[in-house]
């Protein structure tokens, strides 16, 4: 049997490594890369330093991402045609890179219980058969609370995580004090109004980390120019913020 490991492995700085994710790297065989283009290669990069420094006898296979339709007005319809594509393309290569009885691993960034479509993917590949066990990361919430000190929820009440198209449709929902918002192209904070704190922090983890918080009213303009620049200098931009309800 084929045997995969699913590693995270944290937000971006090297030290974030746990020691069940460095002793899952030296066991194996083959690793799998996902290769999303020159635009994200240091993603790609720095997955490749830490194969080297902790698994150097492993064997790098790469897979190139499929390109998924953004413009798509049916947006669940585009994620499921972009897993099916990716569940193809991992099947192929697990089928004809890994061999019976070896051991190969996928290296998520941040966690891969944590908006990240690996392990979904994973159960929909068919024609090849293998088991897997996950590796929990560091994930970029995480990372988040911990550069600005703060925790994510408060006493006695809950912390909610969305995505930035949630929040522009629904603003933060009834009863939320706490909200994490990832995966936001939109600046959806903009649109979010009353007394509410910012937490926002981009590339954390790496050298080129920012953070940035206060007021949202106060603060949201800085973000924007702030996160445009960023993008520009870099051609992609990964965030995650944290709203928070001022005690009413």
């Amino acid at each position: 049997m084929r045997h995969l490991l699913v590693i995270g492995i944290g937000a971006g700085d090297p030290d974030q490594l746990t020691i069940e994710a460095v002793k899952a790297l030296a066991r194996l065989d083959v690793a799998i890369l996902v290769d999303k283009g020159d635009e994200k290669r240091e993603l790609t990069d720095l997955r490749r330093d830490l194969l080297k420094q902790h698994a150097p006898t492993a064997r790098v296979v790469t897979v190139d991402d499929p390109e998924r339709d953004r413009a798509a007005r049916a947006y669940p319809a585009a994620v499921d045609e972009w897993r099916r594509q990716r569940a193809a393309a991992f099947g192929e290569v697990i089928r004809e890179h890994l061999a019976e009885g070896q051991t190969g691993g996928f290296l998520v960034w941040g966690d891969p219980a944590l908006f990240d479509s690996t392990l979904g993917i994973l159960d929909d590949i068919v024609g090849v058969e293998f088991s897997y066990a996950v590796v929990p990361g560091i994930s970029s919430v995480s990372a988040l609370a911990a550069r600005h000190r703060i925790g994510l929820n408060r006493v006695g009440r809950a912390v909610q995580i969305t995505t930035g198209r949630r929040l522009a449709a629904h603003g933060i929902p009834d009863g939320v004090d706490d909200l994490v918002v990832m995966l936001d192209a939109r600046n959806a904070y903009r649109e979010v109004g009353g007394d509410v704190d910012i937490y926002w922090g981009a590339y954390l983890g790496t050298p080129d980390e920012i953070l940035l918080a206060g007021k949202l009213d106060e603060t949201k303009d800085e973000i924007d120019g702030v996160r445009a620049a960023a993008r520009a200098r870099k051609g992609w931009i990964m965030d995650t913020y944290l709203l928070r309800r001022r005690d009413r």
